[in-house]
């Protein structure tokens, strides 16, 4: 009687492992290649009140200096300033602009890094005011906050071009044991409108398929209790 009972327990408890292992499992239905899912990485674009920084180099260090802000503190006609490392940094403004040296105003909300950088780079070549340079823009105050059932709530810098709710997740020292994987909420503000999203993090087709699979500068990323 005591070893069928022992034996019962031991059944019972090996499922309850089971079943809290496939709870804990991140798109738990995509297995080898039995099931694909197209997914597009949208990379992050600028909106307003961003803060980015853009280097300007070539050959001769005196003409492309002029490309450059300097490197002063306090704000310099509507840019901000520079950051650590001494980097010129610019803030664009609400109708996704920036002041640039010599160039004048540019449009650059909705713009990569890499376009911006692109963009630049063109507009330089176009007006022959620099043939050979090389532009680099670096993001200055992106972010995203990652709260509720995670080990380590709180903001996320943004480095990267694209940025995943996995990742995100990760960052935040993953989801709690009493986090709920099938409820993951994704605020976002869009278009002047305030967005709400759940995501199923068990499940890839949720998961691939959801608009905010990729996150933005300032989502939030709430993952709430069983």
């Amino acid at each position: 009687m005591l070893k069928n009972l022992a034996i019962c327990m031991l059944t019972a408890a090996v499922l309850c492992s089971c079943g809290a292992s496939r709870r804990m499992t991140y798109a738990g239905d995509t297995v080898g290649d039995s099931v694909g899912y197209a997914t597009i990485l949208h990379e992050i674009r600028l909106q307003p009140y961003d803060k980015v920084s853009i280097v300007v180099s070539s050959r001769d260090p005196q003409l492309s200096a002029l490309f450059n802000l300097p490197a002063v503190s306090g704000s310099v006609t509507g840019n901000d300033t520079i950051n650590s490392g001494g980097l010129p940094v610019y803030t664009i403004n609400r109708d996704g602009d920036i002041d640039f040296p010599i160039l004048g105003r540019l449009h650059v909300a909705g713009l990569t890094r890499d376009s911006l950088a692109r963009y630049v780079k063109r507009r330089l070549a176009d007006g022959q005011l620099l043939s050979d340079g090389i532009v680099t823009a670096e993001y200055e105050n992106l972010g995203l906050s990652v709260l509720g059932e995670v080990n380590r709530p709180g903001r996320i810098s943004i480095r990267r071009d694209c940025i995943t709710i996995l990742d995100a997740v990760s960052m935040a020292g993953d989801i709690t044991r009493r986090g709920d994987r099938r409820k993951v909420m994704v605020i976002r503000r869009e278009n002047g409108r305030q967005l709400t999203y759940t995501v199923d993090l068990t499940s890839g087709g949720s998961l691939y398929s959801s608009p905010v699979f990729c996150l933005r500068q300032n989502d939030v990323v709430y993952v709430m209790p069983r």
